[in-house]
């Protein structure tokens, strides 16, 4: 009976959630311009600065403009133990909203959308649960598991000019995290009644964004921004079904006792660590345009899930962007971009639905502008992912997405 108490106790505390993008819980897909060209640290457009840097709307013609678009993500993601795979898919959609008027004095600026997370994971066939020879499967079955892990942020800001040359922004964001997780199966012999546990974490945060632009002369312009950390306090909400089944008192006795994470009313943090990002975009003609970008995360700073028998350690991250525009005519330009990531998650945070692999990311895309009023952006990108082997078992990811934006300007 101990065995099969391991066996459920791996099973269940297995799940965690899934991260898109490059970073542990942080995601940049803030538009879908990002897709096809992710170095918009230092970009100037009238559909991504609003995002990636605001400091930067200041060099943008006076107006109100609407930005609206939708990223669809797809793809799978793998583990091979002994042989043996187990593997889920992969569908998130990831919209974007935002709202700004600038003027000569200044520019206010509202953003709403994705910010941290990834899509709903649903494991059919179990996970990996081998205990060196045992191999707990055997014992299972009509085993799910099932996790989601979403973060919303809203932005409400002003950027203004300090000279010709520099302008900077300042504002406030508030960050809703919602973590799901729900899991069951039943033991392979007569009698055995199934066991679940059905756990919703949710917190709400508030932190700051400064940026700054600078903007030597009508080809070079560098734009900085900084995202405060957001202190996220998570509460639990969990059913548990199962303790009058043959492995005993396992929720209450084992699992709970040993990850109080999924005990309901119990409070835990998991922050969005700090984010500084620069970049730089470069005129080489009047039709094309080339981009620098980096972003470093400042997970050593952040509190992740720090609880006894759940601590890790994790080391800070860092990406770098390259990409390039290029205006065939006045109507259609091409884009076309480059991105690698190192997470710095320690081998003791993979888990079956949640492990961030280093990444190399490739994108193109299109803008169409029908008037000078109007712009459309169409976009994809595919993540290449490094695999990596935690204690016998094989991590792999694939994920690409397909994005669309719209930009009108009043």
């Amino acid at each position: 009976m101990h065995k099969f108490k391991i066996l459920l106790l791996t099973l269940i505390a297995g799940l965690n959630v899934s991260t898109m993008g490059a970073s542990i819980d942080h995601i940049q897909n803030y538009s879908a311009e990002y897709g096809g060209n992710p170095a918009q640290q230092g970009a100037i457009n009238i559909g991504s600065t609003v995002y990636f840097n605001p400091a930067g709307l200041m060099r943008l013609e006076n107006g109100t403009y609407m930005v609206g678009g939708l990223q669809y993500a797809f793809g799978d993601q793998n583990m091979n133990e002994d042989g043996n795979d187990f593997s889920t898919d992969l569908s998130s959609p990831i919209p974007n909203f935002a709202l700004y008027k600038k003027t000569d004095d200044g520019a206010y600026f509202w953003t709403m959308g994705g910010i941290g997370g990834g899509a709903s994971l649903a494991y059919k066939k179990s996970i990996p649960l081998a205990l060196g020879p045992f191999d707990a499967n055997k014992f299972l079955k009509n085993t799910q598991v099932k996790g989601s892990n979403v973060y919303v942020q809203t932005t409400l800001g002003k950027a203004y000019n300090l000279n010709d040359k520099w302008s900077a922004s300042v504002a406030l964001r508030g960050v809703y995290g919602k973590r799901t997780m729900n899991a069951k199966t039943t033991l392979n012999f007569a009698n055995a009644k199934e066991i679940s546990i059905d756990a919703e974490r949710e917190a709400f945060g508030i932190g700051s964004q400064l940026g700054l632009n600078y903007t030597p002369n009508n080809k070079l312009n560098v734009g900085f921004r900084y995202d405060s950390k957001i202190k996220l306090d998570f509460k639990t909400n969990s059913t548990t079904n199962g303790n009058d089944n043959p492995s005993g008192e396992f929720i209450e006795g084992v699992l709970l006792k040993k990850y109080p994470v999924y005990r309901d009313g119990i409070k835990t943090r998991r922050d969005l660590p700090t984010l500084a990002a620069l970049g730089a975009s470069y005129k080489v003609t009047d039709q094309w345009t080339t981009f620098i970008g980096g972003n470093y995360y400042f997970n050593e700073s952040a509190t992740m899930d720090r609880v006894e028998g759940m601590n890790v350690d994790y080391d800070n991250g860092w990406e770098v962007s390259l990409g390039s525009e290029y205006w065939i005519n006045k109507k259609f330009a091409w884009l076309v971009g480059f991105n690698y990531a190192d997470t710095g998650a320690p081998d003791k945070s993979f888990a079956a639905t949640e492990y961030a692999l280093d990444s190399t990311m490739v994108g193109t895309g299109f803008k169409y502008k029908p008037n000078d009023s109007t712009e459309w952006t169409v976009a994809f990108n595919h993540y290449f992912y490094d695999s990596r082997t935690v204690e016998n078992i094989k991590y792999e990811k694939e994920i690409s997405s397909i994005g669309v934006n719209f930009v009108k300007k009043f």
